[in-house]
């Protein structure tokens, strides 16, 4: 029996010493704080918890080419285009932040909360303005 619990300690351990998705590579810029938001446009947010991903919906008429997509003012990913009426399924854990950390991305067999997408930001260039899109909140977080 200890022998079995022994066992059972070594193989559950390092599930359980990590505390964020980490990936020190991956460590990005940080958020520029000193740059405003200057405007709001249609496009929408959604994340999906069951799948760990957020879709990116632009209903307008504008395209929007190689910008930083930020969320929570934080996590950060390059985005090559999101065409006009165009929609993007978007992996949450492909965003990063400066320490290189991610943000939970939910699904099925996770082990902490998703983290809530509150506020979503497009960047064209690191000196330009922040845009503001539509965060909508997931149809059921406690999935």
């Amino acid at each position: 029996m200890t022998l079995i619990a022994c066992a059972l300690m070594v193989a559950v351990a390092p599930v359980g010493c990590q505390r964020y998705p980490y990936d020190p590579e991956k460590a990005t810029r940080p958020f520029p704080k000193q740059l405003k938001q200057v405007s709001m446009v249609d496009i929408q947010v959604i994340p999906t918890v069951t799948e760990g991903t957020i879709k990116v919906v632009n209903p307008t008429a504008t395209s929007y080419r190689n910008f930083d997509l930020w969320i929570n003012q934080r996590y950060v990913r390059h985005v090559d285009a999101l065409l006009a009426g165009e929609s993007l399924d978007l992996a949450i854990d492909s965003f990063w932040d400066e320490r290189g950390e991610g943000p939970f991305p939910g699904g099925w067999f996770r082990y902490f909360d998703p983290t809530p997408i509150v506020l979503v930001q497009i960047q064209a260039t690191p000196e330009s303005p922040l845009i503001g899109l539509i965060s909508k909140p997931p149809d059921n977080a406690k999935r």
